[in-house]
């Protein structure tokens, strides 16, 4: 007889020992909690900004104060900026040598495979920790091409500066949304990326952010243009150790596709689960041009992320890819936004989401076609997977159409593991953990493909320590 009480099939949280190690805060400089005029001048001030950026920064603070909290999402009645320290300078300063970066924090990102990471083929490697970018560093042959890809703050105060200064917070102004606002005020670190015409990156740049002080949030603004013709692809990751105080990530991405160009975007969101995770994300693409979003979130107390993309040029193309797993104690509200402005562009929306454990899994989609886009495609595919009946999964579907001469569709499935493929599997001799934990990697592999790989082993080890957790 077979001997069941070897394997443990009840633990009371996935095992996230890779992300919840904890250094000791060992900061060179950090602003008191809250957000006041005098706190965004000093980040301000820390950081050298030029006169217009100081500016910038006030202007977005009067913006934020008078724009309300969002009503529509999951509560974030949690999360009081009056408790958050916005600006965490740690004890080191930026470095391209990895062998420079201080012993502690070195030793985080080896944990987390970013050296690893870079030896084994990406072309260039940001980390940032807490609010600044402590090593970054890109291949030669990369810069032979004219690449750029450099922290934030260096390309500001470069030749490149005029080229921010014209397209920082355009594609997400700060009167966005109240957290936009927020941004643009306390902004810090990030990657800068240029690709000049004609260059296609043929392996990746990654970027990785790691927040390390408990009460912290952390800001991070990535500008990438890529000219005409060009080709990148471009990887972040995130995470951060648990805490039982509130943490927030109010981050921004602003990706400008040239015409004929085209860039995949691919990040996984693992942050822990008293995050409280804001991020935004805009896509302008050009005539002809490409922009391919590969989405995971598995992490955070509460997310509110919804990449968008402006197809402003004819022919433009959006292809999002997305997966999301919650938990217990997780409200991950996520999806994916177009707005097609042209003719002939074309926009695909793909989602899988998975809920356990009573977490919450909600998906939110917005398309817009206005009357000069005749002749777009769009189609919105979400599919939901609940894996117990305290488990939830709503679809939110917005679609405005202002012109008859396009193609639009929408589909939503939602449903739980049949019983009888379950039984099925287990008469083939496969446990049952094992067998739901199948299911689902079989649910989640349309999406796990389209991963880079050490993120597509990352999230099947995820599902699988997650099923463990979801019998006894």
């Amino acid at each position: 007889m077979a001997d069941f009480g070897k394997e443990k099939t009840v633990v009371e949280e996935v095992n996230r020992s890779i992300y919840d190690f904890k250094d000791k805060v060992d900061s060179a400089f950090e602003v008191s909690s809250g957000l006041t005029p005098d706190i965004v001048r000093t980040i301000s001030e820390e950081k050298n900004d030029p006169e217009w950026m100081r500016e910038f920064r006030l202007k977005s603070l009067e913006i934020y104060e008078r724009l309300p909290i969002p009503n529509w999402g999951p509560s974030i009645d949690g999360l009081d900026m009056r408790n958050i320290v916005t600006y965490v300078r740690p004890n080191t300063g930026m470095s391209a040598t990895w062998n420079e970066v201080p012993e502690d924090i070195k030793n985080t990102f080896e944990r987390l495979g970013i050296p690893q990471a870079e030896r084994s083929g990406l072309a260039g490697v940001g980390a940032q920790y807490d609010s600044e970018v402590v090593y970054h560093n890109v291949k030669k042959e990369v810069e032979d091409q004219g690449v750029v890809y450099t922290d934030f703050e260096s390309a500001l105060h470069s030749e490149y500066g005029d080229m921010i200064r014209e397209y920082f917070m355009k594609a997400v102004p700060p009167t966005d949304h109240k957290f936009a606002a927020l941004h643009g005020a306390v902004w810090s670190g990030g990657s800068f990326v240029y690709v000049p015409a004609g260059v296609s990156v043929e392996i990746p740049l990654q970027s990785y952010f790691r927040l390390n002080r408990p009460g912290a949030g952390q800001f991070e603004h990535t500008l990438i243009i890529v000219d005409k013709n060009a080709y990148l692809h471009f990887i972040e990751g995130c995470s951060a150790p648990k805490y039982n105080v509130a943490n927030l990530h109010a981050g921004c991405v602003e990706i400008f596709v040239g015409e004929n160009s085209r860039v995949r975007y691919s990040t996984i969101e693992n942050w822990s689960k008293n995050m409280y995770n804001l991020n935004t994300k805009r896509a302008i693409v050009s005539k002809g041009g490409t922009i391919e979003w590969v989405s995971g979130s598995f992490g955070s107390h509460t997310s509110y992320l919804y990449p968008m993309s402006i197809l402003n040029g004819e022919g433009a193309r959006m292809e999002f890819t997305g997966i999301t797993f919650a938990g217990a104690g997780q409200e991950l509200d996520t999806g994916a936004k177009v707005v097609h402005a042209a003719k002939n562009t074309s926009s695909h929306i793909s989602t899988k989401s998975i809920a356990r454990d009573g977490g919450v899994s909600n998906f939110r989609s917005s398309v817009v076609v206005t009357k000069e886009a005749e002749g777009s495609k769009s189609s919105v595919s979400c599919e939901s997977l609940m894996l117990d009946s305290r488990s939830r999964s709503d679809t939110i579907p917005v679609m405005d159409i202002r012109t008859d001469k396009c193609d639009v569709g929408h589909e939503a499935k939602i449903g739980t593991i049949s019983e009888e493929a379950v039984f099925y599997l287990m008469s083939r001799g496969i446990s049952e953990e094992d067998a739901r934990a199948l299911i689902v990697g079989g649910f989640a592999e349309p999406i796990a493909k389209e991963l880079p790989l050490e993120y597509a082993v990352e999230m099947n080890n995820l599902i699988h320590l997650e099923m463990k957790g979801s019998i006894g």
